[in-house]
């Protein structure tokens, strides 16, 4: 799995025609390589294996070990006979020169390699139609930005990285468990301009300390192994269905950019355990049970940990407003849309103009009316960190 190279020269994957010998294209949605000219199909043959784990502790260990700098791959283009570089980030692409499809070995960066995709499953156009709905149904957006939804520009295909992480956790745990109960008490409130006492029945919590153990195993937790997009799109793209992962064949590539992963593998684990941390407060504030919980202090321990490095698909585009670029990308399995979008401050305005309108309006008509009536409640103090989390 972990793998180093030092040749300075990268032999590009190119996949030529049968019939007019341009380079076939992977088409979505398919199991087909297609050529733009001529139509012919090249049928991709499906790989057989098993999508495999690979022990987290063992590849940290390696991946540790002082190893030498591959440089950086010099690509020969067997259509125009161009030599290039990719950017940095990136093994799959178009030629600069041409725009033939290239694909580069993925190991020749990069130690550890993809090992499972998911291909396209939705073309361009679609992933144009959805962003367009997307972006159509915004609230407050500028209307130059609606005009680009109705635009032509085009959608770039990518294969993003990602890490998928298991691992089986123990956690003992410390805290609190809140009871509901109340209490009766004189109250102070105002009824028809004059000032009166009513006892209430008032809410208090009796707090009790908590102690014990819950165990849970985490599969395929997904974290994006791209830096070219924020975190927040990248995880909002989920659900992902990783059931359907297949062996890594770089003919679902042709056509398409991938990326190489800039997060590392541990800054990946990392970022994964405070996505597991998050369930595990979950089941704590379940297992101390009560109407609220607190939680004091917590010690997990992760064992059996493995992981996988994948590639998934998007769509992705970007679009300038009043100087500021905004990304959005989507999902190339499910048409999911995310990113990134301006506001226009005008319409804001607008609206609340027209809802302070509206409320003094229904205000003036309950006043005139006399429906409308002033009361007073008790408040209801000390909130705990979690309060009716029940899972």
């Amino acid at each position: 799995m972990l793998k180093t190279k030092t040749s300075s020269r990268q032999a590009p994957g190119r996949f030529p025609c049968a019939q007019c010998g341009a380079v076939l294209k992977y088409a979505p949605g398919t199991t087909h390589l297609v050529c733009d000219y001529c139509g012919f199909e090249n049928h991709i043959e499906s790989r057989a294996g098993v999508i495999e784990e690979y022990g987290l502790q063992e590849a940290l260990r390696r991946l540790s070990e002082p190893h030498q700098e591959a440089p950086k791959a010099q690509i020969h283009c067997h259509e125009c006979g161009a030599g290039f570089q990719f950017e940095a980030n990136i093994h799959a692409g178009e030629c600069p020169f041409c725009g033939s499809p290239i694909v580069t070995a993925t190991g020749h960066s990069k130690p550890i390699q993809p090992k499972s995709l998911l291909p396209f499953r939705i073309d361009e156009s679609e992933a144009r139609q959805r962003f367009q709905r997307w972006i159509n149904g915004l609230w407050f957006a500028p209307n130059a930005v609606k005009k680009y939804a109705r635009s032509q520009s085009k959608l770039t295909g990518v294969y993003l990285p990602y890490w998928t992480f298991d691992s089986d956790t123990e956690t003992d745990y410390t805290g609190e468990r809140g009871d509901v109960y109340y209490v009766s008490q004189p109250v102070r409130v105002t009824r028809n301009n004059q000032t009166v006492t009513e006892i209430r029945r008032v809410p208090k919590i009796r707090w009790t300390p908590a102690r014990g153990h819950v165990s849970r195993f985490f599969d395929d937790v997904l974290v994006g192994a791209s830096k070219s997009l924020p975190r927040k799109i990248l995880d909002a793209l989920q659900p992902w269905d990783l059931e359907q992962l297949i062996p890594y064949d770089e003919h679902y590539l042709s056509g398409f950019r991938s990326e190489y992963y800039q997060v590392n593998l541990d800054e990946g684990f990392d970022h994964a355990k405070q996505v597991m941390d998050s369930v595990i407060y979950r089941d704590i504030a379940y297992d101390i049970g009560g109407d609220h919980q607190r939680i004091h202090q917590v010690r997990t321990r992760h064992s059996g940990t493995t992981y996988k490095h994948c590639l998934l698909p998007v769509w992705s585009a970007a679009f300038r407003y009043r100087n500021k670029s905004y990304r959005f990308v989507i999902n190339g399995r499910t048409g999911e849309v995310q990113g990134e979008r301006p506001y226009s401050w005008w319409k804001i305005g607008f609206a609340a103009l027209a809802a302070l309108l509206l409320a003094a309006g229904a205000y003036f008509y309950l006043e005139s009316t006399g429906a409308l009536q002033h009361s007073q409640s008790g408040s209801y103090y000390d909130m705990p960190y979690y309060q009716n989390n029940r899972y």
